[in-house]
């Protein structure tokens, strides 16, 4: 298979910058401890059980940082960025719906986290509703190529 250079795709190039950002700043909680927890609003018992060293807060934080950067694979190789992923349309597909429905599920999934704040829920889920938004429009338009 032959691997452009740069692509066409700014969705798909969006959503992947977006989503390795995301990343990062797990990747950073990870590093930076209860401090970052707080700042991104994982919440205080995240935060407390950093401070006490406990492992649980940052073996949740690795799983998730992992995932979003396997997602943000995902949509550099649909747009034609790197080597083409497999199960491509499978996987950007319920990529994009994972996001969408996390940015309007919340209302659901508040009362299982009650820790966290409004802000962190209006954000975050604003920021899923986006980046799912970018990996939709995305796969749509790369879905004849891929």
């Amino acid at each position: 298979m032959n691997t452009q250079t740069q692509t066409n795709n700014y969705f798909l190039l969006f959503a992947g910058v977006c989503t390795a950002i995301a990343a990062v700043a797990h990747i950073g909680c990870i590093i930076f401890g209860a401090s970052w927890y707080r700042f991104f609003g994982a919440g205080e018992e995240m935060a407390t059980m950093a401070e006490e060293g406990l492992i649980y807060p940052h073996l949740i934080t690795a799983v998730i940082a992992t995932i979003l950067l396997l997602w943000s694979c995902y949509a550099f190789s649909g747009a034609k960025l790197v080597r083409q992923l497999p199960l491509m349309k499978t996987a950007l597909c319920v990529i994009s719906s994972i996001f969408l429905i996390r940015g309007v599920g919340f209302v659901f999934i508040m009362p299982t986290i009650p820790d966290n704040s409004m802000t962190f829920w209006w954000v975050s889920s604003s920021i899923c509703l986006v980046i799912g938004g970018a990996f939709a429009l995305g796969t749509k338009k790369a879905w004849s190529k891929i």
